[in-house]
């Protein structure tokens, strides 16, 4: 009787829902739908992090994915609440959604691990999806902790100029020496160019797709380390268990989702980023970031609190290596070293066989990191250089002594040491007797002068910066100058590597007119500058770094006779840290104008900046170029 009392009200049940329009699902998607409204979750925090949602500036939101499978409503990346309806109803459909073609459920799994957590769902009413795919592969990430990742800034490759960031994805029992078999989560664009301008067209103005990826972090090694020579720092994220499992739906939830690629701001470092606050929304990662991201910010924001970053873990480059152990020989050594990469017979003769066993393991084994170098980064002679390091670990094998290790120390300090990167000064100074005041403010990064801890050594990159300088004597307020970009890449030869530095700059600056019927004082200028040369290493006071460019300068201005002049010269200058606080520049120019305005130009300078703290320091300046003289004395700040 029970039984059939209970069957009545069943068939009750669901022809009164038949009756109002509804299944027994659409009713209980009903309530929820009410609930998600009354606890107002699509303003909350935590879905704008899931759906990458940024507020508009007067009023409403944008997200910043451009996957249209990303969303599940015909609105959903301007409206969260739209979106956030369509999410909970999709979870009710077996319909497969989204780029990975998955039911809701397990396509958004973030998502819907939220959502059921605010609204208590009931999984009798709401089953639960097995969501197979994403299981094997956490159990193939086999997650115990979660590592960041920063491979240094390679100076020629325009993409990776500023350093990069990913995540390494820790597995249960392995060590230091066998994290490399690891998994990690990395954010790339998708470059489909090999054209270099086209390249940084479409980089600027985000005219490529970005894509998040897993791969095994041996390969990034391999790519960073060993091909491209970045050492690379890691640090271990003290994370919960509770927030690196959000983390991860997160991150495969991103399967299904493009991002408009933006080489200053929405980069690798912006969206490794915003998987973090995924992982812990109250740090706020991506909110610091609102014109530029630039990938040691990142590192440095991390830093800023107080126990999540565990302690660096430096990983050379076999250049590096290389570089450090040099260090090491004495000069017969280096002599031996650069014949055996030539000919590995060497080992044979007389010089190299006086050396004790010790020595002459150890000059064998640079001689083979050597040739793996060339072997990865010389595609003309690869074959030539695999086949000579063969011969060189032959000879090796008859050696049985094993070296001293020796330390490799990292060429820099860690990024979270370096000074940030924005920076803004107040200068006081005269030129030519006229007395100024001067406020100058650059968006970014990093010139030769500033505190080095951090950086690259003997590299330069400057982004958008300008000065505004205040004439006491004419009571004159002008743009002195404007620099749109400043790069210059010093790389000091050695016994081994020879590298050429270069530089490049474009902007436009104040200069004194060459013709008399013009009306300014100070004539507006718009310059490129490029040059190629060469740099050396010394240590008389401290470490010197002297360089010399041939270059080409191309200039336009209504102080120029003709309006214009193009020619070239070049430059000889010296670089020196004299103290860890007190670095000084010198150089002196010339350059001869045979098109346009005929003519030619005399420079020199000489800077020195004195740090005061990390981000603070003082500079003191003397200038010259054609029949223009300054001195200024400038505070600058770091911000």
């Amino acid at each position: 009787m029970k039984e059939i009392a209970g069957l009545a009200l069943g068939l009750l049940f669901v022809a009164t829902a038949a009756w109002a329009g509804e299944t027994p699902d659409q009713t209980y998607l009903s309530d929820l739908l009410a609930r998600a409204d009354e606890g107002n979750l699509s303003a909350q925090r935590y879905w704008h992090v899931l759906l990458h949602y940024r507020s508009n500036l007067f009023g409403g939101y944008t997200s910043e994915a451009d996957e249209p499978g990303f969303f599940l409503a015909p609105n959903g990346k301007t409206d969260p609440r739209a979106e956030l309806h369509a999410t909970l109803t999709q979870m009710f459909s077996p319909d497969l959604v989204g780029r990975s073609k998955q039911q809701a459920q397990c396509a958004f799994i973030a998502r819907y691990h939220w959502l059921k957590e605010q609204l208590a769902i009931d999984d009798q009413r709401l089953p639960p999806q097995p969501c197979e795919r994403f299981k094997a592969w956490l159990a193939a990430l086999d997650p115990q902790g979660v590592t960041l990742i920063f491979p240094s800034a390679y100076m020629n490759n325009p993409s990776s100029m500023f350093g990069h960031i990913l995540l390494r994805i820790d597995q249960k029992g392995q060590t230091e020496q066998t994290r490399i078999l690891a998994y990690t989560v990395n954010y790339a664009a998708d470059v489909a160019t090999e054209n270099g301008v086209m390249f940084a067209v479409q980089g600027i103005f985000g005219g490529f797709k970005g894509y998040f990826s897993t791969m095994p972090y041996y390969l990034k090694v391999q790519e960073y380390r060993d091909f491209e020579n970045r050492d690379i720092w890691e640090y271990r994220l003290n994370f919960t268990e509770a927030q690196m499992t959000w983390m991860l739906r997160h991150a495969w939830e991103m399967g299904n989702a493009s991002f408009d690629y933006f080489f200053f701001k929405e980069n690798c470092a912006y969206h490794i980023l915003s998987l973090l606050d995924a992982a812990k929304p109250d740090l706020y990662l991506t909110d610091r970031f609102v014109f530029w991201t630039v990938p040691a910010d990142g590192v440095r924001a991390l830093a800023d609190y107080p126990g999540i970053l565990g302690p660096a873990v430096y990983r050379p480059s076999r250049s590096s290596k290389i570089r450090r152990r040099l260090e090491s020989l004495s000069t017969e050594e280096v002599v031996m070293l650069r014949r055996l990469a030539k000919d590995p017979a060497e080992s044979r003769s007389p010089a190299f066989t006086r050396l004790l066993p010790e020595r002459q393991a150890f000059v064998l084994d640079i001689a083979s990191d050597f040739l793996l170098y060339k072997t990865v980064t010389d595609d003309t002679s690869a074959a030539s250089y695999s086949e000579r390091n063969r011969a060189i670990l032959a000879q090796r094998s008859t050696i049985k002594v094993r070296p001293d290790e020796t330390p490799i120390l990292p060429f820099s300090s860690p990024p979270e040491q370096g000074h940030k990167t924005s920076r803004a000064g107040l200068a006081i100074g005269g030129r030519n007797g006229s007395f100024f005041e001067e406020l100058a403010v650059r968006a970014g990064y990093h010139d030769l002068l500033d505190p080095e801890p951090g950086y690259t050594p003997d590299a330069q990159i400057e982004i958008l910066s300008a000065r505004i300088r205040h004439y006491e004597e004419f009571n004159q307020t002008r743009l002195e100058s404007l620099t749109l970009a400043n790069v210059i890449s010093l790389s000091p030869v050695d016994a081994m590597f020879q590298r050429p530095s270069w530089k490049f700059s474009g902007g436009l600056q104040s200069v004194r007119p060459t013709r008399s019927d013009v009306g300014c004082r100070f004539c507006t200028n718009w310059n490129f500058n490029g040059g190629l040369g060469g740099a050396l290493e010394q240590r008389w006071i401290g470490r010197e770094v002297l360089f010399a460019f041939a270059e080409v300068d191309a200039n336009y201005s209504e102080g120029y006779e003709e309006r214009h002049r193009v020619g070239g010269g070049g430059t000889l200058g010296m670089l020196g840290a004299l103290t860890e606080r007190w670095k000084i520049l010198l150089s002196t120019t010339y350059l001869r104008y045979p098109i346009g305005d005929n003519s030619d130009d005399w420079r020199y300078t000489l800077q020195q900046r004195y740090t005061i703290q990390r981000n603070l320091a003082v500079r003191l300046e003397l200038n010259h170029r054609h029949r223009d003289d300054e001195i200024l004395f400038t505070v600058q700040a770091f911000f």
